[in-house]
């Protein structure tokens, strides 16, 4: 049984108004655009068999090779629908107008996608690369039957989650809550002296750079190209240390540091507070024996002091970059949000967690590599 929050995810689904491009138009008067929903789990080319019908009158003669753009930037065909929403569109645009184009593909800018075929290796092979993350190999990929297989990608086509998550779990691929506590009270009644293996998560960051003096994201100008925005495919470790929360914040400084180096210590973070808000003893003791005392708080209570961290609040003291959204399937969550609940309630079906961050840099200051 999925959770209720995996239940949205499977559900969610974008409504796109897809126009037939100009040059591509044989009749009058021109066919109006298609409205359609396009689930967020799914990739665009999955949809071709619902638009092709619809403008198959007016296109001219030729050889159909299918590919999107949305304000003249070709869509990367195997970037899931709704992490290309949430991306590109920072304010919202309901319906999502999109350009379909059945001619002149881009081999120079898009890899090929001749057919459903395409998509779904490239799942496939997706999701190779999370069991190869999580636990290591990817035997129980490789392994799968082939009816397990035709059943794990019909029922991802058909948005079929308890389907899709029956055969899933035959992978082993779970990284984080229930089963993440059984291995930490395993590993600790086997050997309490040695440290737990961390849990690996499968992610995908998508890092869009807009600059300081655009004050509102809906000021925020089209993206006109890819380079525009950093790729960053690299897992983050849990480590199970007793007391300690690892929050959405702390995935995102592991794998974005460069916006975090200027902010201070959890020590120097406690000690700060101690000293605010303690008595008048406590904190002339404090002041007196910082080292000594700073070092026996835990983490714990640095969580119940702290204020609630929101995207806007992750920046450097010398202003200079600003994290300034945070999206993952549609969501903008609290960045103190255990990352645990993230990844099972959020994470894709091919095990990947997407993540969508627009950062703001000064004028003049490079994009982030």
């Amino acid at each position: 049984m999925g959770t209720e929050g995996q239940k949205y995810v499977w559900e969610g689904a974008i409504p796109l108004q897809i126009h037939l491009d100009e040059s591509e138009i044989t009749t009058l008067p021109p066919p109006p655009p298609a409205l359609i929903l396009g689930p967020r789990l799914g990739y665009l080319p999955l949809l071709v068999s619902l638009i092709k019908p619809y403008f198959s009158s007016t296109l001219p003669p030729g050889t159909d090779t299918v590919w999107f753009d949305y304000k003249g930037l070709p869509l990367k065909w195997y970037i899931p629908t709704g992490v290309l929403f949430d991306i590109l569109c920072l304010e919202p645009e309901r319906p999502w107008n999109l350009t379909v184009h059945f001619r002149t593909y881009p081999a120079d800018l898009l890899s090929p996608c001749e057919s459903e075929d395409t998509v779904k290796w490239n799942f496939i092979n997706s999701l190779k690369e999370a069991a190869y993350i999580i636990n290591g190999n990817c035997k129980n990929v490789m392994n799968m039957s082939q009816p397990d297989q035709l059943e794990l990608w019909r029922s991802f086509m058909n948005g079929h989650m308890e389907g899709n998550l029956r055969i899933s779990s035959k992978l082993k691929l779970g990284t984080v809550g229930e089963e993440s506590a059984t291995k930490k009270a395993t590993a600790h009644h086997q050997q309490s002296s040695s440290e737990t293996k961390p849990d690996r998560i499968p992610v995908r960051l998508y890092v869009r750079s807009i600059d300081k003096d655009v004050h509102d994201l809906e000021d925020a100008p089209p993206v006109d190209s890819w380079d525009k925005i950093s790729y960053i495919n690299r897992p983050v470790e849990i480590h199970m240390d007793d007391g300690k929360i690892f929050t959405l914040r702390d995935a995102i400084k592991t794998l974005l540091p460069e916006f975090f180096e200027d902010e201070p210590s959890i020590d120097e973070e406690l000690s700060r507070i101690e000293l605010q808000d303690g008595d008048k003893a406590l904190e002339t003791d404090l002041c007196d024996q910082d080292s000594e005392i700073v070092s026996t708080v835990r983490s714990r209570e640095l969580t119940d002091t702290l204020d609630e961290c929101t995207p806007s609040s992750c920046c450097s003291s010398s202003g200079k970059t600003e994290v300034k959204l945070v999206r993952i399937q549609g969501i903008e969550p609290k960045l103190d949000i255990p990352f645990t609940w993230v990844v099972k309630n959020l994470s894709n079906p091919e095990h990947f967690l997407h993540i969508c961050v627009c950062v703001v840099v000064a004028q003049g200051q490079d994009k982030m590599r």
